[in-house]
């Protein structure tokens, strides 16, 4: 899960590219992609005046709009650096994690995304609220969703930080700033008008970035998949060992608890479960992810080429290695370096800029669902008891939006040297082992509580946090220790099944103590 975004530990390696110095072409892109999506916020701002546009588009989002907005959710610069670096480097444990996340769209629409749409308005807890105690049960997810986000943007931050520094040279802070800056302008004004069609423009870029490379490195061997194979075997120190697992051969019991990890951490991500309110039906709802599934599949499979040609066409070229013969910079900026090699500095200040364009609107839907989480869920609902107008819900949330860009600024300044990777895994852990086991209860068991569901959800979300920082990610490769506590790295089969257990044992208690009430949509 480590690969999933390495941005925070591989930008500075930008700087050593060949041909050094600032990039021209990197720099005019990432301007016209501001002005651009500036442009899109500002378009947006006229159409986000009530809660609904503001919140979820007025739901008038196209099925296939939607879809794309998905599949840009889904995909990212993490993606398009990290994984191909994984393949790059390690062959077939770059294609475990790629074929886990292109399996876990589906998952979303089997288990959650329609009855989601049918039941809920703006957010995840109004869907739980229907069945619960409102009050506890709309604290709970709110925390749950903020921990989440959280952990998401710091690792954007870092790298959005680190890339905009290398553009322009700034001093990282005001790179921080600035990135912050941009990112509450799109949310605090747009809405998820904006926020949507930053997104489209994004997984656009993205996915024409993708094919452009995959073209020019099919290009260099004919259009013959097997003679790229078969170059990268031979360059890679380990040959045809390659194509076998490797990190995950040993573990059983952790190569499945990543699988369920990447498949069903989708399923209760708050951000990506937020785009089914801003469509107008069900159907609607079943569409977006079709699109999304096929742009998600196609860009992962363009990662399988990708990562084999940064193997087979830098990775025996002394400019782009070390002293010691590995990719400067480390694996993940292979694409960085294979950008260059295939198109010089045009086609390096392309990815550049098409990295930033997705830290952007990632970041920017991150945002979004934070402050969605404290003014609907918290200020509106909880402290407004549902009195709240709408002008004064929007207005809690353009603050909450501004608060947490400055968090987000400041986390971003105070990770600025670690390697913030692991927080992505652990808010896939902590979405698999919170918000999903309390939606898929809440949706098929008329058996859940109130109490069921908050003992599930806390065990599983603090069960998850506390795993990961006894596990390899945080005790032995940030704290430096020897041996983790915990071994298996995401904790997701220990935390999820438990969550799911915890709400079936204290919800069976409830109603064997108090039938009566516990068939009341208030216990």
């Amino acid at each position: 899960m480590a690969t999933l975004l390495l941005l925070g530990a591989t930008a500075p390696a930008l700087a050593g590219d060949p041909g050094g110095g600032l990039n021209a072409a990197a720099i005019g892109m990432f301007v016209g992609i501001v002005i651009v999506t500036l442009g899109i916020t500002y378009w947006a701002a006229r159409r986000a005046q009530s809660a609904d546009q503001f919140y979820a588009a007025g739901g008038q989002i196209s099925g296939f709009q939607n879809g794309i907005a998905l599949a840009g959710d889904m995909i990212s610069a993490g993606a398009l650096l990290g994984l191909a670096g994984l393949i790059c480097s390690s062959g077939f444990d770059g294609l475990i994690f790629a074929v886990g996340y292109a399996t876990g769209l589906p998952f979303v629409v089997f288990l959650v995304a329609e009855r989601l749409r049918k039941l809920g308005r703006y957010t995840v807890a109004d869907v739980l609220a229907t069945r619960l105690s409102e009050t506890p049960i709309r604290i709970f997810t709110a925390v749950a969703t903020l921990v989440i986000v959280m952990f998401y943007l710091i690792a954007q931050m870092v790298g959005a930080g680190q890339l905009i520094r290398l553009l322009f040279g700034l001093d990282y802070l005001y790179a921080q700033i600035l990135v912050g800056a941009l990112m509450i302008c799109y949310v605090m004004f747009g809405g998820m008008v904006a926020t949507t069609w930053v997104q489209i423009v994004k997984a656009t870029l993205l996915l024409a970035a993708g094919v452009a490379i995959a073209l020019l490195i099919l290009a260099r061997f004919g259009f013959d998949y097997d003679s790229l194979i078969a170059q990268a075997i031979a360059v890679h120190p380990k040959h045809a060992a390659m194509m076998m697992p490797q990190v995950y051969s040993g573990s059983v019991w952790q190569s499945i608890s990543l699988g369920m990890t990447l498949m069903l951490g989708a399923a209760g991500l708050p951000h990506v479960l937020m785009r089914f309110f801003t469509v107008p039906d069900t159907r609607a709802a079943r569409v977006s992810v079709f699109w999304a599934v096929m742009c998600q599949s196609g860009f992962f499979a363009l990662i399988f080429v990708i990562g084999f040609g940064a193997l087979a066409i830098i990775g025996g070229d002394p400019a782009y290695l070390d002293a010691k013969g590995a990719i400067r910079g480390g694996g993940n900026m292979a694409t960085v370096h294979l950008s260059h090699a295939l198109g010089g500095d045009t086609l390096m200040g392309l990815v550049s800029a098409v990295a930033f364009a997705t830290i952007l609107a990632v970041v920017a839907g991150l945002t979004l669902t934070g402050a969605s989480a404290v003014s609907h869920d918290l200020y509106a609902r909880i402290i407004g008891r549902g009195r709240a107008t709408e002008r004064s819900e929007i207005r809690a949330s353009r603050l909450a939006t501004v608060g947490l860009g400055i968090i987000s600024v400041l986390l971003g300044i105070a990770f600025q040297t670690q390697n913030v990777a692991y927080m992505i895994s652990l808010a896939y852990a902590v979405s698999c082992s919170s918000t999903l086991p309390l939606l898929i209860l809440a949706l098929y068991w008329s058996g859940l509580t109130t109490r069921g569901a908050i003992a599930g959800g806390v065990t599983g979300l603090v069960g998850a946090t506390v795993l990961t920082v006894l596990g390899p990610p945080v005790w032995v490769k940030v704290l430096g220790n020897a041996a983790p506590i915990f071994p298996i790295d995401p904790p997701t089969i220990v935390t999820m099944p438990l969550a799911f257990l915890t709400a079936f044992v204290v919800s069976a208690m409830d109603r064997k103590s108090a039938p009566a009430a516990a068939m009341s949509p208030a216990t």
